[in-house]
């Protein structure tokens, strides 16, 4: 079975994912952690991340591994390097680049084979798991989701005002729903959860609450 969770960044849907394929004993895919390794690959080699044919191939020749709590490429664990500002800032030109998604498209499609996944991110209920068995698409308030990322960078040392997170976010959100390929959108089978008011608890709750009673798998099961 898989379960596909969209939506804008500061929704919660990365955590939410996590947590929901915990409870289901489903493998989680963050396919936000897959361009992050591409990009901090490009960067450690020096290609330039506007040059999108030379990120092309250099997605295409680097090892990737997501294991449960690692992200390893050529056989170095990255998970923390991937999460650094540079990366984060300079990880939307893999993101916009159309090439590169479509080959990771092929490796999320790969990793998904005969597997019960939870997967995150912002086409996979589109694009990349158009057939999913359960879709949601997470949104919350602008403010509120600025004031997540601010908390979440402030315990990592790197505070931020909260007027500059919410122009850096609405300029994301403007660049990831005009994409021409992966453009970020609900599926129109997918229920639209708003976690502007929620806890985790509350949100992974309803989401496992509609996995379990969607029925066309017993989660988990044999």
């Amino acid at each position: 079975m898989i379960v596909t969770i969209d939506g804008p960044a500061g929704a919660g849907k990365s955590t939410a994912a996590r947590r929901l394929a915990e409870r289901l004993g489903f493998v989680f895919l963050d396919t936000g952690a897959m361009y992050r390794a591409v990009t901090w690959h490009c960067q450690q080699q020096g290609i330039p991340l506007t040059d999108n044919h030379a990120v092309e191939q250099a997605a295409r020749s680097m090892s990737l591994q997501l294991e449960r709590h690692q992200v390893i490429v050529n056989g170095q664990d990255v998970s923390s390097e991937i999460r650094s500002p540079e990366v984060t800032q300079e990880s939307r030109f893999v993101a916009a680049n159309n090439a590169v998604r479509a080959y990771l498209v092929e490796l999320q499609r790969r990793f998904a084979e005969g597997r019960d996944v939870v997967t995150e991110g912002r086409d996979q209920g589109t694009v990349a798991f158009p057939h999913a068995e359960c879709k949601f698409f997470l949104v919350a308030d602008p403010r509120e989701r600025a004031l997540r990322r601010q908390r979440e960078l402030a315990m990592k040392g790197q505070p931020i005002s909260l007027e500059e997170l919410l122009e850096q976010q609405t300029q994301r959100d403007e660049r990831d729903s005009r994409r021409e390929f992966g453009t970020m959108r609900a599926a129109d089978d997918a229920r639209v959860v708003d976690t502007s008011r929620l806890t985790l608890d509350e949100v992974v709750d309803h989401l496992e609450q509609a996995v379990r009673t969607n029925g066309k798998k017993n989660p988990g099961g044999d």
